[in-house]
C-alpha cells in the first residue's frame, strides 16, 4: 500500500463513500505498522461536488484529456505571439470544447447517481478554463484528484482588438496622367515626396507597432507572473486551510473517541453502582438475618437453662421421698 495508489482509489469513489473508505485505509495502514502513511491517508480531503464531477470527467473521458491540454498550449502560444487569426479560431474552439465537456460532465454525474445543478456545471467549466490558461492547473486537473474546483482568477490576457482586426492601409490613388513634361516632372517629384512621406509614416507606424507589441509582451509577462504569484498564494492559502481542517478533524476525532470512552466509563460506573446497591441491600438482609438468628440463639439458651433448672428441681424432689421411706423400714 502506498499513498499514491490509495489517493487514486479514494478520489475515484462517490462522495458519500470517501470518508469511510479513507478511514478504513488509514486503519489498515496503522495495523500494518505504518503510522506515517496512516497520517497521510487521514489527511486526504473529501472533494467538493464540483471537484468530484471534474475528477469523474477526467477518469471516464480519458481520451478528452490530452486534446484539452494541447488546446491550452495552442491558446497560450497564440496569446504570446498576438496571433489574432489564430486567437479567434482557438477562442471559438475553446468555447465549443468547454461547453461540450461541461455538459458531458453533468451527464456523467447523473449516470453515477448524483444529478448536479447548472451552478456545479459552471464550476466544472471554470476548472476547465483554468486548466487551459495555466499549465500547473492543467496538470492538477488531469490527475483526477481535485479537492476543490480550480479558479481561473485572471485567465488569458485581453487581446487588443485593434491588433486582431487591423487591415493594411490602402495605397493612395495615383493621379491620372496628363500632358506636358513639366507637369510630368512635377508629378514625379510630388509622387517621390509622397512616397518618401509614406515610407516614413510606414516606418513610424511599424516602430510604434513594435513598441506597442513590446509593451504588450511586457504587460502580458507581468500579468502571467502576477497570475503565477496569485496562484502560488492561493495554493499556499489552500494548504494552510487544509492543515487547519486536518487539525480540526483530528480534534473532532479525539473528542469523539474521548466521548465514547466517557460513555463506556459512565456505563461501567452505573453498573458498579447498581451492583454496589445490590450488595448493600444483601448486606442489610444478612445483618437482619444474623440478628434474628442471634435472638433465637439467646432465646433457645434461656429456654435450655430454664429447662435444666426445672429438670434439676424435679430430680431433687423425686429423690427426697425415696430417701424418707428407707429410714422408716
Amino acid at each position: 500500500m502506498d499513498l499514491d495508489a490509495v489517493a487514486d482509489e479514494l478520489y475515484g469513489l462517490r462522495p458519500e463513500e470517501f470518508v469511510a473508505a479513507r478511514d478504513r485505509r488509514a486503519r489498515d495502514a496503522r495495523k500494518a505498522g505504518d503510522q506515517a502513511l496512516a497520517k497521510e491517508i487521514g489527511a486526504l480531503r473529501k472533494p467538493s461536488l464540483a471537484a468530484w464531477v471534474s475528477n469523474l470527467l477526467v477518469r471516464r473521458q480519458r481520451e478528452e484529456v490530452q486534446p484539452l491540454l494541447g488546446l491550452g498550449e495552442e491558446l497560450r502560444r497564440a496569446h504570446r505571439e498576438l496571433d489574432g487569426t489564430q486567437l479567434r479560431r482557438l477562442a471559438r474552439r475553446q468555447n465549443e470544447v468547454i461547453g461540450a465537456l461541461g455538459r458531458q460532465a453533468r451527464r456523467l454525474a447523473a449516470q453515477a447517481g448524483h444529478p448536479v445543478s447548472e451552478g456545479v456545471q459552471r464550476e466544472v467549466e471554470e476548472t476547465l478554463h483554468a486548466a487551459l490558461a495555466d499549465p500547473e492547473a492543467a496538470r492538477e486537473w488531469a490527475a483526477g484528484r481535485l479537492v476543490k474546483p480550480l479558479n481561473s482568477t485572471i485567465g488569458f490576457p485581453a487581446t487588443d482588438e485593434a491588433v486582431l482586426g487591423r487591415r493594411p492601409a490602402p495605397e493612395p490613388k495615383q493621379p491620372a496622367g496628363g500632358g506636358g513634361r513639366e507637369e510630368d516632372e512635377g508629378r514625379k517629384q510630388d509622387k517621390s515626396r509622397e512616397d518618401g512621406e509614406r515610407r516614413k509614416q510606414d516606418r513610424d507606424r511599424e516602430e510604434d507597432e513594435r513598441r506597442r507589441q513590446d509593451k504588450r509582451r511586457r504587460e502580458d509577462k507581468a500579468r502571467e507572473e502576477e497570475q503565477r504569484r496569485r496562484r502560488a498564494e492561493a495554493r499556499e492559502a489552500e494548504r494552510e486551510l487544509r492543515a487547519h481542517e486536518e487539525e480540526a478533524d483530528a480534534a473532532a476525532r479525539a473528542a469523539e473517541e474521548a466521548g465514547a470512552r466517557l460513555t463506556d466509563a459512565e456505563e461501567r460506573l452505573r453498573e458498579l453502582r447498581e451492583r454496589l446497591q445490590d450488595a448493600e441491600e444483601e448486606q442489610q438482609r444478612a445483618r437482619g438475618a444474623e440478628r434474628d438468628a442471634r435472638d433465637r440463639e439467646r432465646q433457645a439458651g434461656r429456654a435450655v437453662r430454664e429447662a435444666r433448672r426445672r429438670a434439676e428441681k424435679a430430680a431433687a424432689r423425686a429423690e427426697r421421698p425415696a430417701m424418707g421411706t428407707g429410714a422408716r423400714g
